[in-house]
């Protein structure tokens, strides 16, 4: 064992050791289906390793300088001292939601309620919990629908995880009121927190849900979270993701998305800061007359990074799937957008667009953008297609002539470029707050961190995301 060890960086041996060591405390709540999905992820974990630059999904992203850090993994449950708006000080005005949320990597709720079933049957609480109260759900779509794409980090998250969410909302039953999950890393230790989500909706139901990750200090963080969701026969899923963490911190987001029979689905993640930030989308339409709607902006400056990951797999015949991600780069920051779409040879009337847009705020900024198409079947209408560039300088030129300054003129340009986006949020207070976090991100006065993704107010760590004029 240990001649074998010797091939593992030293954060691939802190992850297959603390697993060997910890199993039993790991399984200690799972029931058996939720065991040997660990046990499988481990034997996975250890067969492929962490992701390397010579991986083609990965050479893009610089994730290996994190596999010589020291992260803690034995993150101990926190009681439940203070509530979650003492936390988390959030100013969506008028965005009336019900707020769970998890804290370093557990389901952080008042009076220990780990699961709570509403009065039209809606269940939400912490997946451990869920496990013993409904294992025919998770004998049937745990570990069921994240198949694609799999790699050492959701591995690592399949083996590791100490907690997550589970949403459960019934046949015709419409959520109304938003359901808002606040993932907080708050810890003086240098912390990866695996977690993973499952999150199932019954035929002729609709679920809205705001996921924040959020990070409260400085500290370098790893967050890996895995979530699994199901979409039932005619329901509905709109997803909002906003991330808004330190500069130290890195987030790995996968999340895996399974429609059946004229379901829809619809994603926007919003991305402000973070050192590293990778989010992974896959979803796979398994009934006919299924579509998705997938939405993305992404403000980066500094050398922050992102790197979105995109695969929509159209396995059965008329469905349609929608993608547009727009990004503003400013100073040493670097970005990847990789759209895959696949056809299967019987999806006939497939309809499929991709598309992504960038915008170089800097010569030393960058974007790697790859949108791609792989098509089997002869009926569909199908495009993709990407671009990188600068402001338009007409543009600029005719809103000088109206006597707007440089920077306002910038700044209402970049605002304009995003709109396309934002204007897809079905929530108006929701829309509201997130284009006005926007503007404050595009004139430097949203801080990197602290109290709420939408929201800081720690002018002891300004962020500098602004123009600078000397290149104008």
């Amino acid at each position: 064992m240990q001649q074998e060890d010797k091939k593992y960086t030293p954060l691939e041996q802190n992850l297959i050791r603390f697993f060997e060591e910890k199993e039993q405390e790991l399984s200690a709540r799972c029931i058996p289906k939720v065991v040997q999905s660990r046990r499988q992820a481990f034997g996975l974990l250890k067969t492929m390793g962490l992701p390397v630059s010579k991986d083609e999904n990965w050479r893009s992203s610089p994730i290996e300088k994190l596999y010589t850090d020291s992260f803690q993994l034995d993150n101990p449950t926190t009681g439940y001292a203070k509530s979650v708006g003492e936390l988390f000080q959030c100013e969506i005005h008028g965005f009336d939601a019900q707020v769970i949320s998890m804290l370093n990597g557990w389901y952080y709720s008042p009076d220990d309620k780990q699961l709570q079933t509403m009065e039209d049957g809606v269940v939400v609480g912490s997946i451990n919990a869920a496990q013993k109260a409904f294992p025919e759900f998770f004998d049937r779509y745990f570990d069921e629908i994240a198949k694609n794409g799999q790699h050492g980090f959701s591995a690592a998250a399949k083996a590791l995880f100490r907690d997550g969410v589970f949403i459960f909302v019934p046949d015709g039953v419409e959520v109304k009121k938003a359901i808002q999950l606040i993932k907080i890393v708050n810890s003086n230790e240098k912390m990866m927190v695996n977690s993973r989500n499952l999150i199932i909706l019954g035929k002729n139901s609709k679920l809205p849900l705001l996921h924040c990750d959020d990070s409260i200090n400085h500290n370098a963080e790893f967050i890996n979270t895995l979530t699994e969701v199901q979409v039932g026969e005619n329901a509905s899923f709109d997803l909002y993701k906003l991330q808004n963490i330190n500069d130290e911190t890195t987030l790995l987001n996968s999340t895996f998305i399974r429609q059946e029979r004229n379901s829809h689905s619809k994603v926007n993640v919003i991305t402000l800061n973070g050192g590293m930030i990778r989010n992974e989308l896959n979803v796979e339409f398994q009934g006919e007359g299924a579509d998705a709607d997938l939405n993305g902006i992404y403000l980066m400056d500094n050398q922050q990074h992102i790197d979105n990951q995109v695969f929509v797999n159209h396995a059965v015949p008329n469905c349609n799937s929608s993608e547009l991600f727009k990004g503003v780069l400013d100073n040493r920051a670097t970005g990847v957008f990789n759209g895959y779409i696949h056809v299967a040879r019987d999806a006939q009337n497939t309809n499929a667009f991709q598309r992504n847009n960038n915008i170089l705020m800097s010569p030393e900024a960058k974007i790697d953008t790859r949108p791609f198409l792989e098509i089997y079947a002869d009926d569909v209408k199908c495009s993709h297609g990407a671009t990188v560039g600068q402001l338009d300088e007409e543009a600029l030129f005719y809103l000088r002539q109206r006597g707007i300054s440089k920077q306002d003129a910038y700044l209402l340009l970049m605002y304009a470029f995003t709109a396309e986006v934002t204007g897809k949020i079905a929530f108006p207070a929701l829309r509201s707050s997130i284009e006005d976090m926007m503007k404050k991100r595009l004139r430097g006065e949203l801080a990197i961190c602290e109290r709420c993704v939408l929201h800081c107010n720690q002018p002891d760590f300004p962020l500098e995301f602004e123009i600078d004029m000397s290149r104008v």
